[in-house]
């Protein structure tokens, strides 16, 4: 029962103790995998690296007219699985960041970051725990909204409290 919609959709992350915020707008690939469970599919921008000028900080159009924002070579693919009961979300890009978060209500899921190595050998993941406190899937037969509060976790000490949000626009 494989079908797919392309739809708008808009993901933002949230942390609610410490200053993380951000939104990602963009169209995404909705695939019904069965009744209840959805894989999402979306390219997103690639992270900026950019370096301030003339003491003044560093924007998007400061770096643009100085040349030092590199466009990566292959799309960042961020994939969603997504169920009532459970959330996998996974980014991958060329040479850049990657990440998988694991959530399920009431359950430590794992965390892992990848970061870009300065040689072609595989990169050790870091390691994190997630401790999932609310995790809701609404809307029938397509999800419409998902929200994912959740506490980020290495050995005994919290770095903090975030909550995930993402709205299919129908």
């Amino acid at each position: 029962m494989l079908t797919y919609h392309r739809k708008p959709v808009c993901l933002s992350l949230i942390s609610t103790d410490l200053p993380v915020w951000s939104v990602v707008e963009a169209a995404a690939t909705l695939y019904q995998k069965d009744h209840e469970r959805f894989h999402l599919l979306l390219s997103t921008p690639p992270v900026k690296n950019c370096e301030a000028v003339d003491n003044l900080p560093c924007t998007q159009n400061t770096s643009q007219q100085q040349g030092n924002v590199q466009a990566p070579s292959t799309p960042r693919i961020l994939w969603l699985e997504i169920s009532p009961y459970r959330v996998i979300m996974t980014m991958q890009g060329n040479d850049q960041l990657s990440y998988r978060h694991y959530w399920e209500q009431g359950v430590y899921g794992v965390t892992r970051y990848w970061l870009p190595g300065e040689s072609l050998q595989l990169s050790q993941a870091i390691r994190l725990r997630n401790y999932t406190r609310s995790l809701t899937v609404n809307g029938r037969p397509l999800p419409k909204h998902l929200r994912v509060e959740y506490e980020l976790w290495t050995g005994k000490v919290q770095l903090g409290s975030y909550i995930l949000s993402l709205e299919v626009k129908h």
